[in-house]
């Protein structure tokens, strides 16, 4: 029997409504968080240690498979985007309801243990077919499976008052996390060089290796983190209950257990999607989400396309984690002032605003580098290149085109992207979080398949060896990504779902 324990002393005083006017009202949106369980606070640091590993794998894993495995361009792309991409998706949705049959702890725990054996395969194998069957493939299973479960956590360790924030909160310790990561993507190939090594008790481990090494750290720290969530913990707006955790198949081998649960809970989620492809509300929710992977596009670009570009236009040890950190700094810095002055917009809303402020940044890449030579020889530029970079010589135009694009890109993604997590939950029926958080990873499946293609752009406009037109290869991601903002308004009116807790506004 569940059993509720008194709130905090932060919940047991009448709070009121929050004050919405002046500085006060500001801070009051943030100090929600005053009292909050510890739970919360340890899905933050747990999103964090997830991001850091992720990332540092997701930088690398383009690089790793052309460079360490001879993968072409073609090759590593339609890997990443046509193979990693359905798995990893398939895997999420079927960890929503794995999760809401096992639990967040136990799901969490299942998770990195896989990630951790995938990833150290990694690192200590050269053989082709070993490094994708023995860890990539295996790392799509644990990473799918921590996904469900974070946004599940933000919802079930908050109030509601807390909810909007909390979530705005998570997506502002992954982008912390993603800026650790960029800095050390960039640190390693600067130390070791683009394709050097490092010994390790004898075995030369390369570059692109080293810093899968990076990311098994960090998937080490994870378990102390995870032991501390107390069991079948559940924050109410009454305060924190404790019910036990959902167990199927208590008894049997442990391997049988498993299969079983994950059996039952492919049942579960053919079920979820019959029950959903009885309701119109679905299909809404699903044309939503499709047009969200125009934008999904730019922002995977930036792992599976952009350190080619980067390294091919700018150079060997070029420091493409460094600006790629400018999206996370600025993320860091503007998503949770934006998540609280926009509380009370609609996240359909804030989604359109910030998905038309993301593709319009795209086409600054599409235009001639010899608009930016002056600026990038003036102060702009020397401030970019040699004060932040730390790049040595003349600066190249790219550098502060890229600097300009990911600053109004990082503007418009803290507006709509937080958003589209809290949609997916705010229409979530009760218990079934999990499920419909895996939901809204559907953008990053389509996001993915479209990215697949960006081998063959890579060949075409920016090869290794021959003449490059990169500003074409720009315009065509700048496109397709308008694709989400002009979708959304012309749509809107066929595909827009009730938000729970929030009245539409026009």
């Amino acid at each position: 029997m569940a059993q509720i324990t008194p709130p905090t002393p932060a919940l047991e005083e009448p709070l009121g409504p929050i004050e919405t006017g002046g500085l006060r009202g500001f801070v009051a949106k943030f100090t929600v968080l005053k009292g909050a369980q510890r739970e919360l606070w340890l899905t933050f640091v747990i999103k964090l240690l997830i991001i850091c590993a992720y990332s540092v794998t997701n930088k690398t894993l383009i690089l790793w498979l052309s460079s360490d495995l001879g993968f072409s361009d073609q090759a590593a792309g339609a890997l990443v985007g046509w193979v990693w991409a359905p798995a990893m998706t398939v895997f999420t949705l079927l960890a929503g309801s794995l999760t809401d049959a096992l639990g967040l702890r136990r799901t969490f725990f299942l998770g990195v243990t896989i990630c951790l054996m995938a990833r150290a395969v990694m690192v200590f194998t050269t053989v082709k077919w070993l490094a994708l069957a023995g860890g990539l493939f295996p790392l799509v299973i644990g990473e799918a499976l921590g996904t469900p479960v974070l946004i599940a956590a933000a919802r079930r360790y908050s109030t509601t008052r807390q909810r909007s924030i909390s979530f705005s909160m998570i997506y502002m310790v992954m982008n912390v996390g993603y800026l650790i990561a960029g800095t050390i993507f960039d640190y390693v190939r600067h130390s070791l060089g683009e394709y050097g090594y490092l010994n390790l008790l004898g075995l030369h481990i390369t570059t692109y290796r080293t810093l899968f090494l990076a990311s098994l750290g960090f998937e080490v720290l994870l378990f102390p983190t995870i032991y501390f969530l107390r069991r079948g913990a559940e924050v109410t707006d009454e305060g924190i209950r404790f019910s036990a955790e959902p167990v199927r198949h208590a008894t049997g081998a442990l391997w049988n257990r498993i299969w079983l649960t994950v059996r039952d809970s492919a049942i579960d989620t053919v079920a979820l999607f019959k029950r959903l492809l009885g309701q119109s509300g679905f299909y809404r929710l699903l044309a939503f989400l499709l047009l969200i992977g125009f934008l999904k596009l730019i922002f995977l670009q930036m792992d599976y396309v952009f350190p080619k570009f980067g390294i091919r236009e700018l150079g060997n040890g070029a420091p493409i984690g460094h600006l790629s950190n400018i999206n996370y700094i600025l993320i860091i810095i503007l998503v949770p002032v934006i998540g609280a002055l926009t509380q009370e917009y609609s996240a359909y809303r804030m989604v359109v605003v910030g998905g038309a402020i993301c593709a319009a940044s795209v086409f600054v890449m599409a235009l001639p580098t010899m608009w930016f030579q002056r600026p990038a020889q003036g102060f702009i530029g020397q401030w970019i290149g040699h004060g932040y970079l730390g790049v040595q010589g003349s600066i190249h135009p790219y550098y502060v085109m890229i600097a300009i694009y990911i600053s109004i890109f990082s503007i418009g993604e803290a507006f709509y992207s937080p958003r589209v997590y809290e949609y997916a939950a705010a229409i979530a029926p009760k218990g079934q979080e999990a499920s419909y958080g895996a939901l809204s990873y559907i953008p990053f499946l389509i996001g993915k398949l479209l990215v697949g293609t960006g081998g063959w752009l890579l060949a075409a406009f920016c090869p290794a060896q021959g003449p490059r037109n990169s500003g074409r290869m720009w315009l065509i991601f700048a496109l397709a990504a308008s694709i989400a903002p002009i979708g959304l308004v012309a749509l809107r009116r066929y595909i827009r779902v009730p938000e729970a807790g929030r009245e539409q506004t026009s």
